[in-house]
């Protein structure tokens, strides 16, 4: 974590605008504090990711927050590529105000220069790969950059920074770490299953009732360990001494969840 803030830190000076992406599930425990301290100087833009797993509604309340805070704000799906047109008009408007002033000192056609940060997996890599397409290629050494910088050109408008640090999450509160285990930001070997799950349930029947009622079929009137139970019955998780299998009805659900199976959830509002 140092090394990574160290390395940011060192990094940054070369960029004109930082690219944090979210998972619009958890757009605020998804993101690392440090970042704002980091990028204080730059423009900034958040990329909700994985939008199409969230509730819409929610997504935009997100998106009115975070503007509200000064940052450019783009929804999208990297995999599918959906909200990759927007982004280069974005990073355009949001370095406005530089381009212009390159202009006026006679310099033109420098690219904007791009990091994209974020915590283990909200996409990062996806939306590389999906924004640069195959049409990227790496510049080398820039003039007047440290020496071992690798660049991305994405196209002409646009460079990216291709040594973006991996800052993790900061565990602020236990609620923060339990929705980063519920997306999978955490090894899920380290993780209490079938608590998860109970506390998935408990979320889910608060906010998003029918989710349950029309993936299973199954009664949210009693417990969240009933209503597990009852999922391990109607999805067949038996152990091998053929009795319902707690553990596997937990893993059936917590996946189910975390691939949009369960329908479009958002586990926080700002």
């Amino acid at each position: 974590m140092t090394k990574a803030k160290r390395q940011m830190k060192e990094d940054i000076k070369l960029i004109d605008i930082v690219i944090e992406l979210v998972d619009a599930r958890i757009p605020f425990s998804s993101r690392n504090p440090d970042i704002d301290e980091l990028g204080k100087n730059k423009y900034r833009m958040i990329l909700m990711n994985k939008a199409d797993l969230a509730d819409k509604e929610a997504t935009d309340e997100w998106a009115s927050y975070f503007k509200k805070q000064g940052y450019y704000v783009v929804s999208l799906d990297a995999r599918k590529r959906n909200g990759m047109k927007s982004i280069t008009d974005m990073i355009m408007e949001a370095c406005r105000e530089k381009i212009e002033r390159d202009k006026k000192r006679g310099i033109k056609n420098r690219p904007v220069r791009a990091m994209v940060v974020g915590i283990p997996n909200v996409g990062k890599s996806t939306f590389i790969n999906s924004y640069a397409g195959k049409a990227c290629a790496k510049t080398g050494n820039r003039p007047g950059v440290t020496k071992g910088k690798q660049w991305i050109r994405l196209h002409k408008d646009v460079e990216l920074l291709d040594t973006p640090g991996i800052l993790w999450p900061k565990f602020e509160d236990q609620m923060g770490g339990q929705r980063l285990a519920f997306i999978g930001s955490m090894n899920d070997e380290i993780l209490n299953t079938d608590e998860l799950a109970v506390q998935l349930i408990r979320f889910l029947k608060e906010q998003y009732p029918f989710s349950l009622t029309e993936r299973y079929q199954v009664s949210t009137d009693g417990t969240e360990a009933d209503v597990l139970l009852e999922i391990a019955r109607v999805r067949n998780c038996m152990s091998k001494g053929n009795e319902l299998d707690y553990s596997k009805a937990a893993a059936l659900l917590i996946d189910d969840f975390r691939s949009g199976r369960l329908g479009r959830i958002t586990l926080e509002r700002p």
